[in-house]
């Protein structure tokens, strides 16, 4: 099989598209991670984002609006993980859990009652999708105009890594969030409010999941159906896992899977000649994952993650 530039440039850009949920996504459970508190309800979280998104997209036939209340959804989900892994202490895995199986079942839920009874939405219209960057500044024919012509969710991504690093890293209140996850004590000590961080970052770390799942139905897809996420949520941990919970390891980790998706797409194209099953390629990525996972080696989390805090000192 011989590659030309165009399908280079294609498999680059569809590579960056697959790649912007999961970095969107991952960076919110970096900011929860960071801050000591678990999320693995980024799954349910995307998939509620997927749905307000694509329903609010369609009623108003506009994508901003549709993101916004993507976003207000992801805030609620991330609201409800807060109170019961911040406030009443409950095991932050086990209410990670309960918001990936609650969320889908409210998206369903909600979908068929706006949508007479159908567990999808209806499509949203080309006007209602997120717009397409950079597609009139190089010659339509060119390698450069198949690789960087893409959704501006893909630009959004990269420049919310690195507002992600910068805030951890060179802010006064990156310090304090760290500080909160390695060591909760001891920031207290400082007059730092563990509650009121851990808070922010969680309901944050909600919004930035719901966003990445709410741009899937603005980008890739043009609807809501019940299995759209399949999984990504997961994989955006496993990134982060794989990242040892920094942004740019977390980056190049979500582009190792999204170029996977891309490769599984290009191999099942049938001008390349390959007779291989659609879902033996769908598993590329999931099988990425396992490897990634059993080959990195121990990954350090703050030394605080997971861990409840009481200012009781129970």
């Amino acid at each position: 099989m011989i590659l030309s530039a165009s399908d280079i440039g294609l498999l680059i850009s569809s590579t960056l598209t697959y790649a912007a949920p999961l970095i969107i996504a991952g960076m919110g459970s970096i900011m929860s991670e960071t801050s000591g508190v678990v999320n693995i309800g980024i799954e349910g979280q995307m998939t509620i984002g997927a749905f307000t998104c694509a329903a609010v997209s369609v009623l108003t036939g506009s994508p901003w609006i549709g993101l916004l209340g993507g976003a207000l959804a992801g805030a609620f989900f991330g609201c409800l993980h807060a109170l019961a892994s911040i406030t009443f202490k409950a095991d932050q895995t086990i209410s990670g859990i309960a918001i990936n199986l609650l969320a889908p079942g409210a998206s369903i839920y909600f979908c068929k009652a706006i949508f007479t009874g159908s567990t999808q939405t209806r499509p949203v219209e080309l006007s209602g999708k997120l717009p397409v960057v950079l597609g009139k500044l190089f010659p339509a024919e060119s390698f450069l105009n198949y690789t960087l012509k893409n959704y501006v969710s893909v630009y959004f991504c990269i420049l919310l890594a690195v507002f992600i690093w910068f805030l951890l890293f060179k802010t006064r209140l990156g310090l304090r969030i760290r500080s909160v996850g390695e060591h909760p004590r001891a920031a207290a000590t400082l007059g730092i409010s563990v509650f009121r961080v851990r808070y922010f970052c969680v309901i944050l770390s909600g919004i930035l999941a719901a966003l990445g799942g709410a741009v899937i139905p603005l980008s890739t897809v043009s609807y809501f159906f019940p299995s759209i996420i399949s999984g990504q949520g997961f994989i955006a941990i496993a990134a982060v896992i794989f990242g040892k919970f920094k942004p740019k390891n977390t980056v190049l980790a979500c582009l190792l899977f999204g170029f996977c998706k891309s490769l599984s797409l290009t191999l099942g194209n049938p001008k390349f000649g390959f007779s291989v099953s659609t879902h033996l390629l769908n598993m590329i990525p999931y099988i990425i994952t396992l490897l990634v996972l059993l080959f990195i080696g121990r990954s350090h989390a703050p030394a605080a993650s997971g861990k409840i805090y009481d200012p009781a000192g129970g």
